[in-house]
């Protein structure tokens, strides 16, 4: 076993303030190894002073040095005279400008319009541009937070409990179990709550308020106890969720008692669904019991899609589930083809070269290749409901610690002594070491037949449009109503036409006057896909669809794959223009991002936007480096919808 590492965190007045002045704040922190003189925290901001907070202890020295390009060293030195095992406190004083972790908006940014918002995302390795830390999962401690903010405007932190003090507009907020850094996350705007549960509500800005009530009243709690049934109690109060503006940049992450959720996936049912269940499934996985180290990501994704699709199961039946599952397999393979099967970053166990930043490690191979090894095992039991028992008996043991893969291995043979006894784990070709080790796809993949009544037809109606003639197919395909298919069904259809792209322009068309209009009045998931297709098939008379779209998003998970596409060939200026005219409504660190696209094939310091005032709406930040979760390099083969982007 790898128990966590215990310490407790204690962040104080950090004050809200409007963009783009200073955030203050004070990060008290006693080691779990009191007799150590020297400790190392990473940390990416300058400190403010040398002296302790309000005259109280003694100054210390202390030095900061060059870590990575993503943060900083902070040695502190003890005094000597500080008895051994003596507990204590370092206060540190430091003012955090421009972090990575702390994502400020102005209220154009914003659904409402009304009032700034500032969020913050630490996964993987952000939180120490927040305040300092042991930014390591193998780290867990308590922590608390005072936090002032003006009138009218909501706070909410990843606590278990919080307490408003009116006149003073100060919030206190304590989290009671011990939790990794990157979990430590603060929201704060114009946020209105709503109940969906007995214990449960969500926080949005009051124009989504009624959208996201309507979405996920009465459902929250059907996936909470159907988790509770497999896996054991519910060990963190509340399970609340905001909904965040666009420039979010991830679809969903799992932040104890407060789930961050992108408000642009309101409209997709069941992405929302299958995203909200993903993250319930964290309090087991991953919040409760942690990777010990970003090598062994899987541990926390692989068993959180594992128990997200036991609880789909429970909830919506198998063929749900399975139609999930090949949608999500289609998209691994996908991406496997782009790396390559000898890719080290398809490992489960993938190493981490040293200053290499642990978000480069977010691919599907950590969430799809640790689910296939996850149901492998529970397919080596026999029954899925004794790996259920299995699962639950794991988090009771290993809960507010962190493990590494061994743990979790040694700990299943051990409960299944009688796959030990037939050693399991070395069975020629499936060993758990290969599991592990291999490059390439998972091993063994498990069986999606109960799932066939919603993929075969939708194999079926893509073969009919790979077939000849094609006046037959488009008469053929016209009696196959897919307004009728759920979400994922469709979203696989057009994956696989993505797959054939560019197609003979005749079937472009053909597919253009079948399904444009009525794919055009679908949810997100379902255009962006199909505009796509119209990009990376130079189909013109559908452009007009595409910049509608990219004039009303503002989200990165909607935006780049079509710049990424729109960039790779003919249609780059027409991606010039549409940018040149929607950039201001972005956020500054997706502006760059969209930015370094455009610019590739440029020349060297040729920018694709000339407009003197562009840099001066950008604000303050422009120079900030951004630092997005599972960012490929511009120009990268790697569509972002080939990746999952969820936390």
């Amino acid at each position: 076993m790898s128990p966590a590492k215990r310490a407790y965190g204690d962040l104080r007045t950090l004050r809200y303030v409007s963009h783009p002045l200073a955030r203050h704040g004070y990060m008290c922190a006693p080691p779990s190894r009191p007799s150590v003189t020297d400790e190392d925290t990473d940390c990416k901001y300058a400190l403010a002073a040398q002296r302790p907070h309000r005259g109280q202890g003694s100054a210390l020295a202390f030095r900061v040095d060059p870590f990575t390009d993503y943060g900083s060293s902070l040695t502190v030195t003890l005094p000597p005279e500080l008895p051994a095992h003596q507990p204590f406190q370092v206060i540190l004083r430091y003012t955090s400008i421009d972090a990575p972790a702390i994502w400020w908006l102005d209220p154009e940014l914003t659904y409402g319009h009304a009032k700034p918002f500032v969020f913050t995302q630490g996964h993987s390795v952000c939180n120490r541009s927040f305040f300092p830390c042991f930014d390591t999962p193998a780290v867990k401690c308590t922590y608390s937070a005072v936090v002032k903010a003006p009138s009218g405007v909501q706070v909410l932190m990843s606590a278990t409990r919080t307490v408003y003090v009116e006149e003073e507009g100060v919030y206190h907020f304590h989290m009671e179990h011990p939790v990794p850094a990157y979990l430590v996350a603060l929201v704060a705007g114009d946020l209105q709550p709503a109940d969906i549960g007995p214990r449960s509500r969500v926080w949005a800005e009051p124009c989504l308020l009624s959208t996201a009530t309507s979405k996920l009243s009465g459902v929250v709690e059907q996936w909470l106890s159907a988790a509770e049934r497999l896996y054991g109690p519910y060990m963190w109060g509340r399970y609340d969720i905001v909904f965040l503006p666009p420039s979010f940049p991830i679809v969903a992450m799992e932040n104890p008692c407060l789930t961050f959720i992108i408000s642009s996936i309101l409209e997709s049912d069941e992405f929302l669904v299958i995203d909200v269940i993903h993250e319930v499934a964290h309090s087991w996985f991953g919040n409760a019991v942690t990777n010990a180290t970003w090598e062994e990501m899987w541990l926390s994704e692989g068993l959180a899609t594992y128990a997200q699709r036991r609880i789909t199961t429970e909830t919506y039946g198998a063929a749900f589930t399975c139609l999930e599952t090949a949608f999500r397999l289609d998209a691994l393979h996908r991406q496997m083809k782009v790396l390559g099967e000898d890719s080290p970053v398809s490992k489960l166990q993938a190493k981490l070269e040293p200053g290499v930043n642990p978000s480069h490690l977010m691919n599907l191979f950590t969430y799809e290749k640790g689910y296939c090894f996850m149901h492998y095992l529970s397919q080596l039991c026999g029954d899925p409901q004794r790996f259920d028992d299995f699962l639950r008996a794991y988090v009771e043991k290993f809960k507010f610690s962190s493990v590494v893969a061994q743990d979790l291995l040694d700990s299943f043979l051990s409960f299944f002594p009688e796959l030990k006894e037939q050693s399991v784990d070395c069975r020629a070709g499936l060993e758990f070491e290969r599991w592990l080790n291999a490059t390439g796809p998972p091993l063994a993949e498990p069986d999606l037949s109960q799932g066939f009544s919603l993929t075969r037809p939708v194999e079926a109606l893509f073969q009919l449009w790979t077939a000849e003639p094609l006046d037959q197919v488009a008469a053929s395909a016209s009696a196959v109503d897919i307004s009728k298919w759920r979400t994922f069904q469709t979203a696989l259809f057009l994956d696989r036409l993505l797959d054939g792209s560019p197609l003979p322009q005749e079937v472009v068309t053909s597919l253009s006057k079948c399904y444009s209009a009525l794919l055009d009045s679908m949810n997100a998931e379902i255009r962006i896909r199909w505009l796509q297709l119209v990009v990376r098939n130079d189909y013109y008379p559908d452009l007009h669809r595409v910049r509608r779209f990219l004039e009303s998003q503002m989200s990165r998970m909607y935006t780049i794959p079509l710049y990424e596409d729109l960039c790779t060939g003919a249609l780059k200026p027409f991606a010039l223009e549409v940018f040149y005219q929607t950039q201001g409504r972005l956020h500054p660190n997706l502006r760059r991002t969209i930015q370094q696209i455009l610019s590739q094939g440029l020349g060297p310091g040729v920018e694709p936007v000339a407009e003197p005032s562009a840099e001066r709406d950008a604000g303050p930040d422009t120079d900030t480096p951004a630092l997005l979760l599972g960012e490929e390099a511009p120009g990268s083969a790697i569509s972002l919808r080939d990746v999952n982007v969820s936390a």
